[in-house]
């Protein structure tokens, strides 16, 4: 098992985000709202 981990040890990345879409990303979480009425799910951004 720790074979296998090593070796693929260096093709792993990970991955870089600007701090600009982080804040945009949490900005959108915040606004979006979920609303569930008779089994069907509406998604409302407020913004």
């Amino acid at each position: 098992m720790e074979k296998i981990y090593v070796k693929n040890k260096n093709k792993c990345k990970l991955a870089k985000a600007k701090p600009e879409t982080i804040q945009f990303l949490l900005n959108y979480s915040k606004s979006l709202i979920i609303t569930e009425a008779d089994g069907i799910k509406f998604e409302t951004n407020m913004n």
